[in-house]
C-alpha cells in the first residue's frame, strides 16, 4: 500500500488525456466548495468567506499543476467575493474588500508556489530513484557475470589439471592432480552460490545441507546416511563461506574414504553456537583414527589445508576419536563469523 501511494505521488501532477479536463474538474471542485460554504452559512459566524475555497486551490494544484491551480484560485476568489463578502451579490471595490482579496491572493500564490516546488523536487527524486534502481540492476548483472566468469575459469583450470593427469605416470602425482582438480572444481561450483551483491550471508543449514549432499553424491556412495543439524536463522558471512566449504568437504571426504571405506554407515554434521564460539563437528561411525595418529605430524594434504584455512578464519581445526567409535573433525570459529 505504501509503495502504491509513493508511485501515485511520483506521477503528480496528473497528465490527463485532454488538458481541459483539469479545468473542468477544477470548476466542479469550486462549485462543491461554494455549496459547502453556503450550507455552512448557518453555523458559521459572520465572515470567513474563503474558508471552503482554500482546500480547493490546494487540491487542484496538487492534482493538476500550476495553471489549473491558478484558475481555481481566481474562480474561488470571484465566487467568495460575489457571494460571501458584503455587500453580497455584487463586485464591490471597497478598500476593505480589496485588502481581503489581496490577502487571499497572497495566500493562494504561496500555496501554489510551495506545491509546485515540492512536486518538482519529488519529480527529481523519482528520477534519481529510477536511475539508482537501474544502476543497481546493472551492478547485479555485472556481478553475476563476473561470478560466472570466475567460476568458469576455475572449472577450466580444474579440467586442465585433469587433462595433465593423463600425461603423468607417477601414482602420487596423479593423486595430487586429482585432488587439486577436485578442489578447484568445488570452489568453482559453489562460488556462484556463496556471494551476492547485497552482501547478505548464507543460511548455514541450507548451505551445509546442499554442500554435503553434493560431496556425498560425488563420492558415488549410496550406503551412507548423512544428516545436518544447525540452528535456525543463522547466517554465514560470504568471506567465511568458501573456507568453511573446503574444510567441510575435506572432513566429509575423509570420513567417506578413511572412516567408511568398505562399509556403510552414517556421517553427522552439526553446528552449535555457545559462549561466543561456533563449533562445527563432522562425526562418522567408521573405524576411527589409527592408534598412533598424531595430527601435529600428519602428512595429509587435506588436513594441512584444513588447518591453514582454519587459521585464516582465526579458528582452529582438530581431528579426534569419537567416544562412540569413529572420528570427529572439529572446526572452532569465533562467533563473529
Amino acid at each position: 500500500m505504501q509503495r502504491r501511494n509513493e508511485r501515485f505521488v511520483e506521477r503528480l501532477p496528473l497528465a490527463l488525456r485532454r488538458p481541459w479536463h483539469a479545468y473542468l474538474l477544477a470548476t466542479v471542485f469550486c462549485l462543491i466548495a461554494l455549496a459547502i460554504r453556503a450550507v455552512a452559512e448557518i453555523a458559521m459566524p459572520v465572515g470567513y468567506p474563503f474558508v471552503s475555497f482554500f482546500p480547493v486551490v490546494i487540491l487542484t494544484s496538487f492534482l493538476f499543476g500550476v495553471r489549473p491551480g491558478i484558475y481555481a484560485g481566481v474562480l474561488c476568489g470571484l465566487l467568495s467575493w460575489y457571494f460571501f463578502i458584503p455587500p453580497r451579490m455584487t463586485f464591490d471595490f471597497h478598500p476593505g474588500v480589496l485588502l481581503a482579496l489581496a490577502f487571499y491572493g497572497i495566500v493562494v500564490i504561496i500555496d501554489i508556489a510551495l506545491i509546485h516546488l515540492l512536486q518538482k523536487a519529488n519529480f527529481k527524486l523519482a528520477l534519481e530513484r529510477e536511475r539508482s534502481r537501474a544502476l543497481a540492476e546493472n551492478r547485479e548483472l555485472l556481478f553475476h557475470e563476473l561470478q560466472h566468469r570466475v567460476s568458469n575459469n576455475l572449472q577450466v583450470v580444474a579440467a586442465m589439471l585433469s587433462l595433465q593427469r593423463r600425461h603423468v605416470d607417477h601414482d602420487l602425482a596423479r593423486r595430487a592432480l586429482d585432488d587439486a582438480s577436485a578442489r578447484l572444481a568445488l570452489v568453482g561450483r559453489i562460488s556462484r552460490e556463496l556471494y551476492n551483491p547485497s552482501g547478505e550471508g548464507q543460511d548455514v543449514r541450507a548451505f551445509l545441507t546442499t554442500l554435503t549432499a553434493d560431496v556425498l553424491a560425488a563420492s558415488g556412495r549410496d550406503d551412507i546416511a548423512l544428516t545436518v543439524d544447525a540452528p535456525d536463522a543463522l547466517t554465514l558471512q560470504p568471506d567465511i563461506a568458501v573456507s568453511m566449504a573446503l574444510i567441510v568437504t575435506e572432513a566429509v571426504n575423509n570420513a567417506i574414504e578413511h572412516g567408511l571405506p568398505h562399509r556403510g554407515g552414517s556421517i553427522h554434521v552439526s553446528l552449535d553456537v555457545s559462549d561466543g564460539t561456533i563449533i562445527l563437528d563432522v562425526t562418522d561411525d567408521g573405524r576411527g583414527l589409527p592408534a598412533d595418529f598424531d595430527p601435529g605430524f600428519s602428512q595429509s594434504l587435506g588436513l594441512r589445508i584444513s588447518n591453514a584455512l582454519a587459521l585464516q578464519l582465526n579458528g582452529r581445526f582438530s581431528l579426534m576419536p569419537s567416544v562412540k567409535g569413529g572420528a570427529i573433525a572439529r572446526l572452532d570459529l569465533p562467533a563473529r563469523a
